[in-house]
Formats: structure tokens, C-alpha cells, sequence
């Protein structure tokens, strides 16, 4: 018995086993089965986690003697350098510039790095532009600090010298459609440009004739002809700046102030020139010049009035000038606001406008008071949520390529996680991103009922939805958040199995994506392969789908149940003992079951043909005697050589009868009229109706025919 036990024992561990390396195969066939069908899927194989346990390591590191393994030392120790007998540490990002190498060549429209350098010549350019009419009329370029001003200058003309030996000659440019990265081209390219003309002008050294005139400021006045820089810092930097209205703003704010503080240094001169407090108009010497100059400034030119009136011919003409001057400066300044800031909220305008229209449109036709508040409502939701109303119309303009790679960039992460389209044709899916239309539902809308159409798939971008099911159709099933996907399986489904499932509610505000089913059907007639794999994987959706609705949910009562198959187990045992020569119980009582439905069969059979025997005797009567003596001997060869058969009988016992003439006295209605076989086995009766010329065939079979058949 222990060897019988420990034998049964061994064997149930050995099929165990044998059953868990099946299992496996299994798992590992449907992996590479996936791989193949699905590119896009990386198998664990191929990045195997590094164990310690399987690895093992070519030479251990030998530490130092008397100190610490290598491998122990913190990180930060990297960064430190021993001086003298101090430690210090120094930055990474130190190292990084010192080992940084200059560009070949520059990129002008993506190059932050010249953004920042075009700062630094903005700034040298503003400080020449800013504080040379400030040195030349007010008397704030003394002796004493002459040293402070000289040296900001020469830093300005470095900057200046720097960009057009370092920069400009490392300017990529495109010729012919091609960009020119050449070193010698991109040279030759600023050589021959204008922009090196003024940049030569603005270093034209007439600082050496300070040696005979003076430190004059005016000679400096070459150097803000730089402007050029200016307005190529502009366009670069509203090129990256995310509100660029907003510098737009200061920029145009700036001019006014600089034509502001030009006017002011104009007027201290001009006073110097009369004498400062000579006469009422000009500058009476007193307070800070700057400030007081520059307030007379701004009530000249935005026209305010309350100046004194000016007194000599040289304060008349120049107050005429600064009104005319002031006329249009402050007018073009004001013009330039006006565009920035129309430009700045022209979509809030937009917005506006569509709102307007669309509640004056709802008003003209009586639209309840809770529909307008839902379309107010969506309008305000979208325009703050999305900063617009359709996104398709910023697209529209872009190329096809540009409209591609930022559909790709907004929707490609969310798309290539969808069970549906893994392992179709990463172009397929690309084309199918471009035809996402996004759409905004208020909370508690219905994004789809239940028996409705499909025609969509949907993807939440933003928001959650709610899928709604049970007996009363509100009890919430599950909750989908961003990233999720429903209704993919409506848009490769037909025969019906294209109707929605379960209700679908916006919890909320909801923001979602919507592939239409037309869209994808145009654009599979370019993907044959992959339109094959789409119709197999929601073939087997669909399956499952209906697999998991006869199983029911746990949760709902079934009013029908289904009805029970046969046990496996049942069948395998009447298929074994049918095998085993009909011996047993359950044989027996299969073979009888056998043996009734051929009784059953045979009994039928053998009525069809005794009706169809006595139907043509019936025939026969009518015909003459000789033929009917004839007949009747053809039907008891019949009867007697051909039981076995099984004859068609008439449609319908009812029989009308032949116009042959029939030598039979006429019988009335009610009559009948019988007739047994040779063997007495069989009665035929004729019955009469009221109806002329019908009458109604009955036969009988007795009971020891029964008998003879059962047996």
C-alpha cells in the first residue's frame, strides 16, 4: 500500500508539473502571437532585469588601502577640488561651460542661445539710444565720473564688435530652398548684407576725436543705428513668448516714453540756450531738471495746455514744432495701442460676438430659459477651458505635415493605447489622429444612449463620464477618467451589433475626442491589412461582449434562466459504454431508446402505406370490371412484395372523386358504403355528404395488424 501511495503520489506532482509547463507554453505562444500581430508591443524578454543572482561580476573593485571603496563615496564628492588647505566645491553647470564648444553654425529662429545674446545688443543699443541725449543736454557728464561713462560705452562697442565677429558670421540662411550651413557661405552671405553696412557705421571710431574736442557725447550717435538688432529681438522673442500681446504692450508703452524723454532733453536745451529762468517759458533752474523738463514734456505733447506762452521768436517756432510733432507722435503712439490691444483680444471679441448671436437667434425663436442657460453655459465653459471655440480653425491654415506632428504631440499617447488599434499601420493611425474632433458636454449630458446607433468613438481628453446601467437604467457601473476609451467597438460593428450597450453620462464638464465611423472607413481603403486586423479583433470583442452578457452580472436577477446543457462528464460516460459492447445500464438504455424511435418510425411508415393501399382500390372500383379485376391483382402484388415502402400519400383525406361514369347505385347522405381486404385486416368506408358529388374515404386497421408489426 505505501508503494501504491507513494506511486499515485509521484505520479499527480508529475502531472502537475506537466499541466503548469502547459500552462506556460500557452502563455508564451499568445505572447508571440501578439508580438507579431503588434508591433508596437515590446516583449519582457528583450529587457531581462539585471539579478544579482545571475550576474556576476568580472572583477570586484579593490579598495584603496586605508580608505573606502570607490563605489561609497557620495556623489557630491565629484564636484569638490582641494586648494592649499581649503576644500571647495565647485557647480557642475561650471565644468559644462568650461568644456562648452561654440556652434558652427547658428540657427536664427530656434537658437535660444541667440535670443539671449540679441538681449545683451539690445541693451547696449538702448543704453546709446537712452542716455546720449541725456549726457548731450543736462549737465550730468562731469569730470569727476567721466571714467563710469566712458567705460559702459566701450562694454557697449564690445558687445557691438562681438556680434559682428562671433554671431552674424554663424547666421545660417536658406538659398534655394536649401539651408547653408557653410562657414565661408554663411561669411559671404553677411558680408553682402545690408545689416553689415549699418553695423560698420555704428563702429566708426570718431571716440578719437575726443582728443581734440572733447568728450563729446554726439560722437557716439553712429552707435544707435544698431536698430536693426532691435527689431530682429522683437520678432524672436514674440515668437516664443506665450502671451505676446503682452510685450507688444510695453514695447509700443516704451516708444511713447522715449519720444517723451527726447522732448524733454530737447526742451533743457533749449532753455540752456535762452537761459535757464531768462523768460516764464523756459526752465527756471529750479528742483531736478530731469523730472521738471519731462513733465513739460507730456503737456506738450498729449496738448494738455496751462503752458506759459512763449515769449521770443526762437520759443515760438520751437513750441510749433513740438505741437506738430507731439500731434503725430501721440496720435501714431495711440493708433499702435489700439492694434495691439484689438490684436491682443480679438478672439475675447470673437467670442463675444458669437455669444450675441447666438442668444438674439434664441430669442427670435423662443428658446425655453433652460436651454439658454445650458448654451450660455457650454459657450462660457469652452472659451475658458480652450481659449477658443473650434480648434479646427487655427489648424486650417497649417500644412498637412505641421497639422500631423501637433495632432501627434496632443493625441498619439492616448490613441496608441487603445486595445482596438494596436498592431494596425503606425501611418493608419497617424491618418485617423488628423480626423479627432474635440467636443465639450455639460454635466449630466448624454454622450450616448443605450440602443441607440454608434457611430463614434470616443476618448476623454478632459473630465470624467459615467456609465449608467442596472433595471432602472441609473445605477452607475463604472466611472471613466482621462485617457479612457469607449465605443470602439461601434465603429468596425455591423449586422446590428453596432447599437450602444449601456447609457453614458458627462459627470461634470467633460472634454472629449470624437473619431467619426465615416472618417475611419475612408481611410481603411488605404490600409487593407490593417481594416483585416480591426474586423478580427472586434469580431472578438463582440464574442466576448456576448459571452459575458449570458453569464449575466452577478448583481441582476434573470427572468429566464438558460437552460442547463449536458454535463460533460455525462456525455464522456455515454460515449465510453457505447464503446464497451452495449454492456451496463447505461448502454441498455441508450440501445432502447434506439430501438423505440425505429418502432415509432416503422408504425408511421406502415400507416402511410395501408391509407395509400386503400386509396387505390378506391380508384380501381370506378373502372370497368376487367380493369378492375386487373388493378386489384396489381395492388395485392404490391401489397404482399412492397410493405417495406413507404409511399406519398394524398394532401388531404377529403377525395373527389373521378368523372369516370361508375355503375353504382347512387347512395344519399349520411350513407356509407364498406368494403374489407381479402385478409380482413383493413376496412374501407365511403361516406356520403350532402354536397353532390363528394363523398368521404375512411380506412381502419385492426388490432392484430398492430400486433403483427409490434411483434
Amino acid at each position: 500500500k505505501r508503494v501504491g501511495s507513494a506511486t499515485s503520489l509521484s505520479s499527480s506532482i508529475i502531472n502537475n508539473r506537466l499541466q503548469e509547463l502547459v500552462k506556460l507554453f500557452k502563455e508564451r505562444t499568445e505572447k508571440v502571437k501578439e508580438k507579431l500581430t503588434d508591433l508596437d508591443i515590446t516583449s519582457d524578454d528583450e529587457t531581462p532585469d539585471a539579478s544579482p543572482a545571475k550576474l556576476a561580476p568580472v572583477a570586484a573593485p579593490v579598495p584603496p588601502p586605508g580608505g573606502e571603496p570607490e563605489g561609497d563615496k557620495p556623489v557630491g564628492d565629484e564636484h569638490y577640488c582641494e586648494m592649499l588647505c581649503c576644500t571647495f566645491k565647485y557647480r557642475p553647470w561650471l565644468h559644462h561651460l568650461k568644456n562648452y564648444q561654440f556652434p558652427s553654425s547658428i540657427d536664427p529662429l530656434t537658437n535660444l542661445m541667440y535670443v539671449l545674446w540679441l538681449f545683451f545688443v539690445v541693451m547696449a543699443w538702448n543704453w546709446n539710444c537712452w542716455l546720449i541725449p541725456v549726457r548731450w543736454a543736462f549737465p550730468y557728464q562731469t569730470p569727476s565720473n567721466i571714467h563710469c561713462w566712458l567705460f559702459v560705452d566701450y562694454l557697449c562697442d564690445l558687445i557691438y564688435l562681438l556680434d559682428i565677429l562671433v554671431f552674424q558670421t554663424r547666421l545660417q540662411f536658406v538659398r534655394g530652398g536649401d539651408i547653408i550651413t557653410d562657414k565661408k557661405a554663411m561669411k559671404e552671405n553677411y558680408l553682402q548684407s545690408q545689416r553689415f553696412k549699418m553695423d560698420v557705421v555704428c563702429l566708426l571710431p570718431l571716440d578719437f576725436l575726443y582728443l581734440k574736442v572733447g568728450v563729446n557725447p554726439l560722437l557716439r550717435f553712429p552707435r544707435c543705428l544698431k536698430y536693426m538688432a532691435f527689431f530682429e529681438f522683437n520678432s524672436r522673442l514674440e515668437s516664443i513668448l506665450s502671451k505676446a500681446y503682452i510685450y507688444r504692450v510695453i514695447r509700443t508703452t516704451a516708444y511713447l516714453l522715449y519720444s517723451l524723454h527726447v522732448n524733454s532733453c530737447l526742451y533743457y536745451w533749449a532753455s540752456a540756450y535762452e537761459g535757464l529762468g531768462s523768460t516764464t517759458w523756459v526752465y527756471d533752474g529750479e528742483g531736478n531738471s530731469y523730472i521738471r523738463c519731462y513733465y513739460w514734456a507730456v503737456k506738450t505733447l498729449i496738448t494738455i495746455g496751462g503752458l506759459p506762452d512763449p515769449k521770443t521768436l526762437f520759443e515760438i517756432v520751437f513750441q510749433l514744432l513740438n505741437y506738430f510733432t507731439g500731434v503725430f507722435a501721440f496720435s501714431i503712439m495711440i493708433g499702435q495701442m489700439r492694434d495691439v490691444v484689438g490684436a491682443a483680444t480679438a478672439g475675447q471679441t470673437y467670442y463675444r460676438s458669437c455669444m450675441d448671436d447666438t442668444i438674439k437667434y434664441m430669442n427670435s425663436y423662443k428658446i425655453p430659459k433652460t436651454v439658454q442657460n445650458r448654451v450660455k453655459m457650454w459657450y462660457e465653459y469652452t472659451w475658458h477651458s480652450q481659449g477658443m471655440l473650434d480648434e479646427s480653425e487655427l489648424l486650417v491654415q497649417l500644412p498637412d505635415k505641421m497639422r500631423l506632428d501637433m495632432a501627434i504631440n496632443v493625441n498619439y499617447n492616448i490613441v496608441s493605447k487603445v486595445a482596438l488599434f494596436q498592431g494596425c499601420d503606425r501611418q493608419m493611425v497617424f491618418d485617423m489622429l488628423k480626423r479627432l474632433r474635440s467636443v465639450v458636454y455639460l454635466p449630466n449630458d448624454y454622450v450616448c444612449k443605450k440602443g441607440e446607433i454608434g457611430r463614434e468613438m470616443y476618448i476623454i481628453q478632459a473630465g470624467q463620464v459615467q456609465v449608467l446601467g442596472g433595471p432602472d437604467g441609473k445605477t452607475v457601473l463604472v466611472t471613466l477618467k482621462p485617457g479612457s476609451v469607449f465605443g470602439e467597438i461601434s465603429l468596425l460593428a455591423a449586422g446590428g451589433g453596432n447599437r450602444r450597450t449601456a447609457n453614458v453620462v458627462a459627470h461634470g464638464f467633460a472634454n472629449l475626442f470624437i473619431l467619426d465611423k465615416k472618417d475611419l472607413n475612408e481611410i481603411l481603403v488605404h490600409y487593407p491589412e490593417s481594416q483585416k486586423l480591426l474586423r478580427k479583433k472586434a469580431k472578438r470583442m463582440l464574442q466576448n461582449n456576448k459571452r459575458k452578457d449570458e453569464k449575466g452580472a452577478p448583481g441582476d436577477p434573470l427572468i429566464i434562466r438558460p437552460k442547463a446543457s449536458t454535463p460533460k462528464l455525462f456525455r464522456a460516460a455515454l460515449a465510453a459504454m457505447g464503446r464497451t459492447g452495449r454492456k451496463g445500464p447505461l448502454a441498455q438504455l441508450q440501445w432502447r431508446l434506439k430501438e423505440l424511435k425505429a418502432t415509432q418510425a416503422t408504425q408511421v411508415s406502415m400507416g402511410r402505406m395501408a391509407i395509400w393501399l386503400c386509396f387505390l382500390r378506391c380508384q380501381a372500383a370506378a373502372l370497368p370490371d376487367q380493369l378492375q379485376r386487373l388493378s386489384l391483382r396489381c395492388l395485392k402484388g404490391v401489397s404482399s412484395g412492397h410493405r417495406g415502402l413507404t409511399p406519398i400519400p394524398p394532401k388531404s383525406p377529403v377525395h373527389r372523386r373521378s368523372p369516370v361514369i361508375s355503375n353504382k347505385a347512387p347512395t344519399g347522405p349520411g350513407e356509407e358504403i364498406s368494403s374489407k381486404s381479402s385478409d380482413s385486416l383493413v376496412t374501407i368506408r365511403v361516406i356520403s355528404t350532402a354536397q353532390e358529388e363528394e363523398e368521404i374515404l375512411a380506412a381502419e386497421i385492426s388490432e392484430k395488424e398492430e400486433e403483427k408489426k409490434e411483434e
